[in-house]
């Protein structure tokens, strides 16, 4: 097959060094690959050229950001999960499997549509994977100190173990957020400190919230979580290990189209904050308007070896 292979170097334990290792697994596989970094300016122009398969080894910033350019190109995505979290991979069961495995399995893999969802508002129409959301996320999105402990830690794991702990403290302390909103016409407004509006099963630090969501159904999923429920989502926090893929004991419902009356609240679509810091050029205010419009892409997801 023709492949464009997109490679984040910087992605979980990744180096630039690993470019030719990906290489040599993926020609040794017979594959036509060409090879392009993220880190490199209009890194997306290769999506412009012939290909039969994009590969994506990355995390979930990387793969969402391919994905979203591959809306309506008939071209499957297949990732090979190299980030911290990797939800999305971890939602098409592809994480703790060698790549060895993946690569061998894409000529008979499943074909998994996922959808694409669509945020309109003040900044105008974005695309999203993983999911739009105000509060406890959004608060941890927009400070600056953690974001550079991360950066500094070397393994996936210890990532994701320092997002949870981050998270397990804010959530004492995380202002609630004033929302008025509707969900398929339904009144849902209130004071919340979590509320996402979720396209995958997972989301930061692997927090198995949406566990009825199914991939390319046409509905994603709104988890609510209100200031008097504080303890509660402590206390999720702090025990949803001990059963990784227990039913999630937060209040959620299923629906197609989210409307919002954004009142000067940061809001974060996929891993990007709104209105960015600083940036006082477009309104904190405004309707904002969720879908799930049509929009899709097809990843390639091969069924697990036997063991």
């Amino acid at each position: 097959m023709r492949i464009t292979l997109i490679h984040n170097p910087g992605a979980g334990s990744q180096s630039e060094a690993d470019a030719q290792k990906l290489m040599k697994l993926l020609e040794e596989a017979e594959h036509e690959v060409r090879y392009q970094s993220v880190k490199e300016d209009s890194w997306d122009k290769a999506l412009e050229e012939p290909a039969d398969l994009v590969v994506v080894a990355g995390g979930d910033g990387t793969v969402s950001r391919v994905a979203k350019r591959m809306v309506g190109r008939g071209i499957p995505v297949a990732p090979l999960p190299a980030g911290t979290a990797n939800n999305i991979s971890r939602t098409l069961g592809l994480v703790d499997r060698p790549w060895e495995e993946l690569v061998r399995g894409w000529e008979n893999a499943r074909r998994v549509k996922l959808d694409v969802g669509i945020a309109e508002g003040p900044w105008g129409e974005r695309y999203f994977v993983e999911g739009v959301g105000a509060g406890l996320f959004a608060c941890l999105l927009g400070s600056s100190d953690p974001a550079r402990k991360l950066a500094a830690l070397k393994r996936p794991d210890e990532r994701v173990a320092y997002a949870l702990e981050l998270l397990k403290e804010r959530v004492l302390d995380c202002a609630p957020v004033e929302m008025k909103a509707t969900l398929d016409g339904k009144d849902i407004s209130g004071r919340y400190l979590l509320f996402e509006t979720l396209n995958i099963l997972y989301v930061g630090p692997n927090l198995f919230l949406a566990p009825d969501s199914q991939p390319g159904d046409g509905s994603f999923d709104v988890v609510l979580v209100t200031e008097g429920e504080r303890d509660r989502l402590k206390n999720y926090l702090l025990t949803w290990q001990t059963n990784r893929e227990r039913i999630s004991v937060l209040p959620s419902h299923r629906g197609k189209h989210l409307r919002i009356e954004a009142n000067g609240f940061e809001l974060h679509i996929d891993d990007e904050l709104w209105p960015e810091q600083g940036d006082t050029s477009v309104p904190g205010e405004g309707v904002i308007d969720i879908r799930i419009g049509g929009a899709a892409v097809e990843f390639l997801a091969p069924d697990a070896k036997k063991r």
